[in-house]
């Protein structure tokens, strides 16, 4: 047999078992996204990896109406405004952020809300270029499979609000001993302001720095709410 067809075998081999792999890839990881359209995540990656002491960690799943309109329009105005614009990656802070990166600034993260759903719910903390690639890939795949509200329904449930808090109805209880669907503006405003550092930041004792982004927050909540934001999901 001469020597080229003897190469060629493996190699069509390899190739033909990297496409079975590849498309195992994307067949799995759909299943993971897909069954979300309906069901509510039991947990989420960064929950099982939760190292706060709080055993199990609070987490307490609402669908949409038992959240409350509070909570949407502050994590969405303190987090990802162009949250109903984009499909899944603000190009534009990605830009900004990358050309202050360049000026000497440190790199900050420009994540949007779908970006973060699928860090939480399948990845871990950190920073790589395996895990971008994959928080990108799922990214990805849930704007394909979700509508834009479940994904930020699901962001107000597996968000982490305080160590080993997660989501606005626990956070709602531990902080304000009320439900979700009760938090005044201001009080879902203060814990959006959290969300950039739960670990560091505490909504139940605000620093100035944290009231004064509480504020902030507030006025883009009144800004969202007059132009109908909500009414576009």
């Amino acid at each position: 047999m001469p020597a080229r067809k003897k190469t060629a075998r493996p190699l069509r081999r390899l190739v033909r078992w990297s496409a079975f792999v590849l498309l195992g890839a994307v067949v799995a990881s759909v299943a993971l996204v897909l069954p979300l359209r309906f069901l509510a995540p039991a947990t989420s990656a960064f929950m099982l990896q939760d190292d706060s002491g709080r055993v199990p960690p609070a987490y307490e799943w609402r669908d949409w109406p038992d959240l409350g309109a509070s909570a949407a329009f502050a994590v969405v105005a303190a987090e990802d405004q162009k949250f109903g614009q984009h499909a899944g990656f603000d190009v534009e802070s990605i830009r900004r952020a990358v050309a202050a990166h360049g000026n000497g600034a440190r790199l900050r993260g420009a994540s949007t809300i779908t970006q973060q759903v699928a860090k939480n719910l399948y990845l871990w903390p950190g920073r790589s270029f395996l895990r971008k690639g994959l928080e990108a890939w799922f990214t990805v795949l849930l704007e394909l499979c979700l509508p834009k509200r479940r994904i930020l329904e699901i962001y107000l449930n597996i968000a982490e609000f305080a160590p080993g808090v997660y989501g606005v109805e626990a956070a709602s209880r531990h902080f304000f001993a009320r439900p979700a669907a009760a938090l005044s503006a201001s009080e879902a405003a203060l814990l959006a302001a959290v969300l950039p550092n739960p670990r560091r930041l505490d909504a139940g004792r605000p620093s100035p720095y944290l009231r004064e982004r509480q504020r902030w927050i507030l006025g883009q909540m009144a800004r969202l709410h007059r132009e109908g934001w909500l009414t576009t999901l």
